[in-house]
């Protein structure tokens, strides 16, 4: 059992919710990155999506594509991210941290070289919006060998008979893409998520999480019966370039979103 594992498992003993952002790594530079990460900790995020800069995102919206072409104007690359991690845990981090990241750079880096640095530096999880379960031999093969990083499964409104499959290797929780199209769409959820979101919970022997679109807790208000959790992202970044990636600014949201959506 890892450590977003054994946060979820935590979470729903205590019969609370979970809360995870998204920040990209580098922003503002790889120093701000690190202070955001033990803010959030503060703040009591339950685990934190760590976007790896890749010129073609293509699941995520124009604030998360710019927050990526931002960060690798300013040199950031998959080496330092590791090494920005590899700190951190060294400076006593404990929260999950799941790469956010699409597969050509697992590629580039090499897969069997990147799993075994993901375990060396103490990253959680990924997140490989590009990767179908038709495609993840390679990986899974590599990850298969340890309990340090896990790789999270996606589904979506359209996943329909292909969710059972998905579902029973899925590890830490399940992602639901609560809409069609890319992240940062303002709560523009699918007009069946509420079917959908069900089916997945009915199937699912992990935690249910809902991303995509969402900005506060009262945006998941409907879906609270049939969720574990919620995934902030778009909206996390636009907070932070409003308040110049402000520590307390950070904190403020997070405990709040994380009050609210357990109290809803």
């Amino acid at each position: 059992m890892n450590r977003i594992e054994a946060k979820m498992q935590q979470l729903q003993q205590a019969g609370e919710k979970a809360f995870i952002t998204y920040i990209t790594a580098g922003l503002p530079d790889l120093e701000g990155t690190k202070e955001l990460l033990k803010a959030q900790e503060r703040a009591g995020c339950d685990a934190v999506e760590l976007g790896i800069p890749f010129s073609d995102p293509a699941a995520d919206g124009p604030v998360i594509q710019n927050a990526s072409y931002r960060a690798i104007c300013n040199g950031i690359n998959l080496k330092n991210v590791f090494s920005a991690v590899e700190e951190v845990r060294r400076e006593g981090l404990t929260l999950p941290i799941i790469f956010m990241m699409y597969y050509n750079t697992v590629l580039h880096y090499g897969v069997e070289a990147f799993v075994k640095k993901c375990r060396e530096t103490g990253v959680d999880g990924l997140i490989i919006p590009d990767l179908p379960l038709e495609e993840q031999e390679e990986l899974q093969s590599c990850l298969a060998d340890s309990e340090d990083t896990i790789l999270i499964q996606l589904v979506s409104p359209v996943s329909g008979e292909r969710i059972p499959k998905i579902l029973d290797r899925a590890r830490g929780f399940v992602y639901c893409v609560s809409s069609m199209g890319v992240t940062g769409q303002g709560a523009d959820f699918h007009k069946e998520v509420m079917t959908y979101l069900a089916r997945v919970k009915e199937l699912s022997k992990i935690p249910v999480m809902m991303g995509f679109g969402i900005r506060t807790a009262e945006d998941v208000r409907p879906m609270k019966d049939v969720i574990d959790g919620a995934i902030v992202g778009s909206h996390f970044i636009q907070l932070m370039e409003e308040h110049d990636y402000s520590i307390e600014a950070a904190e403020t949201y997070c405990r709040t979103f994380k009050k609210e959506l357990n109290e809803l």
